[in-house]
């Protein structure tokens, strides 16, 4: 018998060979049929392959994420044998689940896949998928699996093949196609109920151009038609929101071939934009103790040794410029200059927690096929900041950080969000991490301490810390569901001691400060692209680059509209005219287009009664008001920053 333990700690015996999907009929019949893969000992299995010692259980079903990984890995083979159904001798590379669906590589020899032809192959799946055909794992030696894919002459393969050892090799099969795969994957492919494959492209095999262009097809699949109906409407949806086409229509930001992709230009409403996030970060900053700091945007090579960032980071630097003997960098993150200005005066106990703040340029030298829009650039104005403190005061600190985050997430009215915990990976240290192993659990335990004492919502993720300590990177969800990376907070215990950081400690002797690396609004680039979707462009009053547009329903009304403008203009609120000769039907809807949140129509009666007729974009007339009791209520919310 082996024993099992579950997550509310209970401990029930089974015989040795059973697998999860029988724990879970142990326990009900209703959960067995929602039981898509399992998390054995931390590692994720197949729900159907036997456990034969001892062991930690939980059952993983379509609410869990490593289960909808599993689900769409799985749909990844069942397409694979639906192409090689309808294309024999096809040739397959790798089909990974990603973060919404899956893709498969392959190479069709003479023959192409057209978008024509996705629907056949959806028909096919979905053909397959009703055989109920179960996902059937076998261990293999690698002289078999290497004879089995010469006989199929799939060189891809067998180039999988070449990094792997005995022992750890597996095939799995469902119905005709067999495939190599280390799992895990769902019992059957009846779990599989609906099936959209969403687009094709091409792919250069290993990612090296040199290589040859594979086919890439791909796809998502859901347990239900619903949730596949919901996802395909959100699509659409996100397609109208898209913050390219939306930073276009409405003049937020541009590119130019001749400055270079991923370097934005800010247009004249995009830095309204931009000015009103400084607004509210310095505001907030100010009242949290924060002192502002202004560095450059370049810095000798020798700086970046001594942080680190050379040589752990330089794929990610622009390549170096040298004058008079010396290499310089731009700059890839603010933090080595921070260090600089703390170090710069001698503190003691009584001068920390010091936190400086700036919104820094930065350079990052993303690869060509990774820009995408202002989510990915090369040149981003960071909200960071910097807080140095003692180990005692590290609990209040991060505290005091998490709920400056929530502050923002209400102002913007993010009602979803999750704080990614990274960590470090032990086999990684000294390599990608900072080989100090006692620092990483007691810096990774002081900050899991505290998410679970202030009940934020986290989750736990393996090898994804910054070389320096771990980080929480905050994830939140748009007005339709979509998700971003917003920003990241850091703890760091390395640097102070690259960078010989020291404060006079309480017994009056030299200790090494922790440092929080924190953005909680992460770059002007990535939030405001955020804040395009998530608004769909119609932004709060107080963030509209426009916010009052004056429509005179003819001309012998400008004088009146140049009054109130001037009115509006003295009160601070942004505001303008429409003096184009068109009728008012028609000012009202363009208005009503470029996103501005209120129009002021005004004729002969407003003019007689010094009013306005408020329109509200999204809501309609508001009917007719004074313009001085407008310009209190308009005023009011701008302070606010209400919604």
């Amino acid at each position: 018998m082996i024993k099992i333990t579950l997550p509310d700690g209970a401990v029930k015996e089974y015989e040795e060979g059973a697998s999860a999907l029988d724990v879970a009929k142990s326990i009900s019949e209703g959960l067995a049929r929602k039981v898509l893969a399992a998390n054995i000992n931390g590692e994720v299995w197949d729900a159907t392959r036997p456990i034969n010692s001892d062991a930690s259980l939980k059952l993983l079903t379509w609410d869990d994420t490593e289960a909808k990984s599993t689900f769409w890995h799985s749909s990844a083979h069942l397409m694979a044998e639906a192409v090689e159904t309808m294309f024999p001798g096809v040739k397959f590379w790798v089909g990974p689940a990603i973060e919404k669906g899956f893709y498969y590589d392959m190479d069709l020899g003479d023959k192409k896949i057209a978008e024509e032809d996705l629907a056949l192959l959806e028909k096919k799946m979905n053909e397959l998928a009703r055989q109920n055909n179960g996902f059937a794992r076998k261990e293999i030696s690698k002289a078999d699996a290497i004879k089995y894919f010469e006989a199929k002459g799939d060189e891809y393969k067998l180039d999988l093949l070449n990094g792997l050892t005995d022992g750890g090799i597996t095939f799995y099969t469902q119905g005709q196609f067999t495939d190599l795969c280390r799992g895990p994957h769902i019992p059957n492919t009846g779990f599989i109920k609906a099936i959209k494959l969403t687009s094709i492209a091409g792919a250069y095999w290993k990612g090296d151009e040199k290589n040859k262009q594979l086919t890439r097809i791909y796809g998502i699949t859901f347990p239900n038609q619903k949730e596949l109906d919901e996802y395909l409407a959100m699509l659409e949806e996100a397609k109208k929101r898209d913050h390219r086409k939306l930073g276009k229509e409405l003049g937020i930001f541009t590119f130019e071939d001749n400055v270079g992709p991923g370097l934005p230009l800010w247009m004249p409403n995009g830095t309204i934009i931009i000015e009103e996030l400084e607004k509210l970060a310095k505001e907030t900053e100010k009242a949290a103790g924060y002192k502002r700091v202004v560095t450059p945007n370049i810095a000798k090579e020798s700086m970046y040794i001594t942080s680190g960032h050379l040589p752990y980071y330089a794929d990610s630097m622009f390549p170096p410029m040298e004058m008079d003997g010396e290499k310089y960098y731009l700059k890839p993150m603010n933090c080595p200059h921070h260090h600089k200005i703390f170090d710069a005066e001698q503190k003691s106990y009584k001068d920390l927690p010091y936190r400086i703040a700036e919104y820094g340029t930065c350079y990052r030298y993303e690869q060509s096929g990774e820009l995408f829009g202002l989510m990915r650039v090369r040149c981003l104005h960071m909200n960071d900041a910097h807080i140095y403190c003692s180990k005692e005061q590290f609990a209040q600190e991060f505290m005091a950080v998490n709920e400056m985050y929530i502050k923002y997430f209400k102002i913007f009215g993010v009602d979803k969000y999750v704080m990614r915990l990274s960590l470090h990976s032990p086999e990684k240290l000294g390599q990608k991490y900072v080989n100090e192993p006692a620092l990483w659990k007691e810096t990774e335990d002081m900050v899991r301490k505290v998410l679970i004492e202030t009940n934020t919502p986290f989750v736990e993720v393996q090898d994804e810390a910054a070389f320096y300590g771990p980080k929480i990177d905050v994830q939140i969800w748009s007005a339709i569901g979509k998700e971003f990376t917003l920003a990241t907070n850091q703890v760091d215990f390395a640097q102070g001691r690259s960078f010989k950081l020291s404060f006079t400690n309480k017994d009056n002797h030299p200790e090494v400060p922790l440092i929080i690396h924190r953005a909680p609004l992460g770059t002007h680039e990535r939030f405001i692209g955020f804040l395009l979707e998530h608004f769909a462009g119609k932004f709060p009053t107080w963030l509209a680059p426009l916010q009052v547009k004056i429509l005179p329903i003819s001309d012998k009304f400008m004088d009146y509209a140049n009054t109130i403008l001037q009115k509006l203009k003295n009160a601070d609120i942004r505001v303008e005219i429409d003096d184009r000769n068109e009728k008012v039907g028609k000012k009202i809807r363009d208005t009503e287009l470029a996103r501005v949140p209120y129009m002021l129509v005004i004729g002969e009666k407003e003019m007689n009664e010094g009013k306005a007729s408020i329109r509200r974009q999204g809501i309609g007339d508001l009917g007719a008001k004074d313009i001085n009791e407008f310009i209190r209520e308009i005023s009011k919310e701008i302070k606010e920053r209400s919604m």
